[in-house]
């Protein structure tokens, strides 16, 4: 008899990767953005229509909810059901999906919310007292992100969202670096990891690009890393 795997709900992942900016620490499966995308993050813009948003970068569990089939999901980023996996953490992340489930009303049929799930360390601890273990941020319809504004019109009366460190012209790394500062604004106990650009135009949502500190360590307090016992910031 062999065991098997649940279908993907969505029929896809739930999120893809994002391309890093220079310099940016990657790991193995990571890829580096193109160099005209990173131009226009951090140098100039192609004109008036494009807009420039930064954003903390947190250091969590990519997960998500969907609604399917009139259902709220929780999922992990591969788009499998939260409660099937074998991780602790994407475990509590069902319970909590359970317990919250009327915030996620906005949805439409097969859309999600993409979030970090911070319950768990992994390469930054966070201290969570008085602070949300999930923290959203992007909104998928018709499987595009939705546009930042209506995004934060919508979600931010419902969910953390990530510290938006600026919104308009290009920004240094630098620049984007000192408004993040070294704990960065969510409770951070180690540096923070680094941030997010996204890069809209006439009112879509073009490309987004990371950076991460160069020292930064992935899965540094996870057991499987660690070989030690498993790091909360959070559990119920």
């Amino acid at each position: 008899m062999t065991d098997v795997m649940p279908e993907k709900p969505l029929g896809r992942k739930a999120y893809g990767s994002i391309g890093h900016l220079p310099n940016s620490r990657r790991g193995p499966a990571d890829h580096g953005l193109d160099p005209g995308q990173g131009r226009i993050c951090t140098e100039r813009v192609r004109d008036k229509h494009d807009v420039v948003i930064v954003q903390e970068k947190l250091d969590g569990s990519n997960v998500a909810v969907a609604r399917v089939k009139g259902q709220f999901m929780a999922l992990g980023r591969a788009g499998w059901p939260a409660r099937s996996s074998r991780y602790e953490q994407h475990q509590w992340f069902a319970v909590w999906v359970q317990r919250n489930e009327a915030r996620f009303d906005f949805l439409g049929e097969g859309q999600w919310l993409s979030g970090e799930w911070l319950a768990q360390a992994h390469g930054t601890r966070y201290d969570l007292t008085g602070r949300e273990p999930f923290v959203a941020f992007d909104w998928f319809q018709d499987g595009k992100r939705t546009p930042f504004d209506e995004f934060t019109r919508t979600c931010a009366s419902r969910f953390v969202l990530p510290k938006q460190l600026h919104g308009g012209k290009a920004l240094s790394v630098a620049a984007a670096l000192t408004l993040l500062g070294e704990f960065g604004h969510y409770g951070a106990l180690d540096p923070a990891e680094g941030v997010v650009y996204r890069v809209e135009r006439k009112g879509k949502v073009d490309f987004l690009a990371k950076y991460v500190r160069p020292d930064k360590v992935d899965g540094l307090y996870l057991p499987e890393i660690s070989g030690k016992d498993a790091v909360w910031n959070w559990r119920p």
